[in-house]
C-alpha cells in the first residue's frame, strides 16, 4: 500500500479539487458569472421556445443545492413530497429582495457544502449514514454536475433575453 502522507495528500488534493468544483470556471461560466448584470425586468421572462425563466432556474439551482446539502447533514432529513417542491411556483420572482435572498441562499449553502468537504471528521467515500447508499463525494460532485447544467441553461436564456454579453 501507499504510505500514510501520501494517502493523506491525496485526500487534500480531493477535497481541494471538489471546493474548486463547486464555484470555478474552468469548463463553463460560473454561477455569480452567469446573473451578473441581469436585467432585473426580465427575471421572469420565458423565451419563446425555452422552458424556464431565469428566476426559476435560478431558484430550482438554490433548492436542490439546499436539499442535498441537508441530505448530507441532517439525520432526520425527508424527501420532498413531489418534484415540484424543486421548482418556484411563479414565473418571476415576488420581489427584488426574493431574488436576493435566493442569490444569497444559493451562496450560504455552496460555502457551507465547501465547509463540509473541508471536514477532515467526514470520509467523503464513507455511506451517509441515514441515506440509501450514496457517498459525501457522490452528493458533492452530484451537485456540481446539478449546477453546472443549469448555469448552462441561465446563459442559453439570458442570450434569447437578449441579456446576455460575454463580460
Amino acid at each position: 500500500g501507499r504510505p500514510p502522507e501520501e494517502l493523506m495528500d491525496q485526500e487534500q488534493s480531493l477535497r481541494e479539487q471538489l471546493r474548486k468544483l463547486l464555484d470555478w470556471e474552468d469548463a463553463h461560466v460560473s454561477f455569480d458569472h452567469a446573473i451578473e448584470g441581469m436585467d432585473p425586468k426580465k427575471y421572469g421572462e420565458v423565451p419563446q421556445g425555452f422552458a424556464h425563466s431565469v428566476w426559476q432556474l435560478l431558484e430550482h439551482i438554490r433548492r436542490c443545492q439546499f436539499d442535498i446539502l441537508d441530505f448530507c447533514r441532517n439525520p432526520k432529513y425527508e424527501e420532498p413530497a413531489s418534484m415540484e417542491e424543486y421548482w418556484p411556483p411563479s414565473v418571476a420572482p415576488p420581489s427584488q429582495d426574493a431574488w436576493r435572498e435566493s442569490v444569497a441562499g444559493f451562496h450560504r449553502d455552496r460555502e457551507d457544502l465547501k465547509k463540509l468537504v473541508n471536514d477532515k471528521r467526514i470520509d467523503l467515500f464513507s455511506k451517509i449514514p441515514h441515506g440509501s447508499g450514496q457517498t459525501y463525494l457522490r452528493e458533492v460532485i452530484l451537485v456540481a454536475d446539478h449546477n453546472a447544467y443549469h448555469v448552462g441553461q441561465i446563459v442559453a436564456t439570458r442570450r434569447a433575453l437578449g441579456n446576455w454579453s460575454n463580460i
